[in-house]
Formats: structure tokens, sequence, C-alpha cells
């Protein structure tokens, strides 16, 4: 039984940079802190483990959406060399829905962020890679359609 998406959490080493690339797509920061302790470790299964926990959602949303990002203190986060290679399992990419894909390109590459590939139509969709926070791709789909 599920009752729907909750969150996707990114462990990055730019916290800066992922915040500003989640504030172009809509996402706001609505809480930042540092967690760490026995209990956090404990539920992690990293030992000694502290690291800023910031929550952006995207308010503009019809129900609720977040991704969370993690920068660790401790321990030193072990570099995925596999991200971003669409063509592997496990995670492949994110994708965020936007009403206006080539304005939000437009605002994207303004703010530094380059796209992967050239914009696709695909069933229903326009769609777009963009290269995100710790490599992780972000997907960029436009309805063009309702998905009813």
């Amino acid at each position: 039984m599920s009752g729907g998406f909750d969150h996707a959490t990114i462990v990055v080493t730019d916290l800066d940079e992922a915040k500003a690339f989640l504030g172009v797509l809509g996402f706001t920061e609505q809480r930042s802190v540092v967690v760490s302790g026995e209990t956090m470790s404990r539920y992690m299964g990293i030992d000694d483990w502290e690291a800023d926990h910031v929550t952006m959602v995207d308010t503009g949303a019809p129900v609720h959406q977040e991704i969370q990002l993690l920068r660790f203190h401790r321990p030193d986060p072990v570099v995925d060399d596999g991200s971003g290679d669409l063509g592997r399992t496990g995670f492949s990419h994110l994708c965020v829905r936007v009403d206006d894909l080539d304005g939000t390109v437009a605002a994207m590459a303004a703010a530094g962020f380059a796209t992967r590939n050239d914009v696709m139509d695909f069933h229903d969709r326009r769609l777009v890679f963009l290269q995100g926070p710790a490599g992780v791709v972000v997907e960029l789909a436009e309805w063009v359609s309702d998905p009813g």
C-alpha cells in the first residue's frame, strides 16, 4: 500500500551549488540542520556519522515534493564513480516535471547548468537531461498532454 513518493536524497560535496541548481527548478530551502550522534549513525549504518541535512521543497507542486541534500562532515563520502552513467544498474536519474521546458533550460543555462543532450519528444512529454549535483543526472519533463 503506497501513499506516494516522499523524497529523494542526494549526497553532495558542494552544498551551495546543489541548492542553486535546485533553486532554479523552484525548490526552496525549508530547513537545514546538522545531524549526528549514535541514533543517526545506527540508522544510517555509518559509524560516527555527521552531516548537513538540507530539505529543499517544491512549494509550487500540487503535492508535497522534496529533495534532501546531505553534505558529510564525517566520514568523508565515498565518491560514486558511476554516478551520471545512465547505462549501469542501480539509481539512474531523477526527473522533475516543469511547465515550460524551454524557459527552464534557458534559466538553467543562465545559472551555469548545461544540458547533457538535445530536447527530445517522447510519448506525451518533452525531455532533456542535465548534469545535477554530485554527478546525479536530473531529467526535466514537460507534459504536452494530460498525463491523466
